[in-house]
């Protein structure tokens, strides 16, 4: 578990940040999925196309074993408002706030002295067009890959974290997750 002056001096930074919930949990209570794999391959318009997604972040049982490398893990959300949830390309726009709020989360645990894997609620769209799959990635300290690309199954863990799904009509919630050692 983390110590406790550490998570006192990065909770001291998220004041200063709009997370609406959070929690701190143990990284073995991630729930892993082939299913929502299958959801990004047949849904997603981004898979195959980034590093930051699959297959370029590898399988599902690679991302459970990179996870695992970790002694600990902090789940968070952000929100924000749009005219029509059912607008998709207005939903998406919301997250390059979530995005910055993700790096500068893993920014205050960086400080601290801890190394991290930060994965989002979308795919990293740090560049306009992403290297995969001819080349490397040009950012690979700043790239946070998709949660749902690692096929990790969100709305189990926002039940063990304790954190609200849904936030109401027209209310978007992003879910960031930084893993710690």
């Amino acid at each position: 578990m983390i110590k406790r002056a550490i998570q006192q001096r990065i909770e001291e930074g998220l004041s200063e940040l709009p997370v609406v919930q959070y929690a701190w949990l143990e990284s073995s209570e991630l729930i892993f999925s082939e299913r929502v794999r299958d959801i990004c391959r047949k849904e997603c318009p981004r898979y195959g196309t980034s590093w930051a997604c699959p297959p370029g972040v590898g399988t599902v049982e690679q991302c459970r074993e990179k996870c695992g490398q970790y002694e600990g893990m902090f789940v968070f959300t952000t929100i924000a408002e749009v005219s029509d949830i059912e607008n998709m390309e207005e939903t998406l726009r919301t997250r390059h706030g979530h995005e910055h709020i993700t790096g500068q989360i893993r920014a205050l645990f960086a400080d601290c002295g801890l190394d991290t894997l930060a994965l989002s609620g979308d795919s990293c769209a740090r560049c306009e067009k992403c290297a995969y799959p001819d080349g490397a990635c040009r950012y690979p300290d700043s790239m946070i890959p998709c949660i749902e690309g690692y096929g990790i199954v969100v709305p189990l863990l926002a039940e063990k974290a304790g954190i609200e799904f849904e936030n109401g009509r027209n209310i978007v919630t992003w879910f960031g997750l930084i893993l710690w050692r």
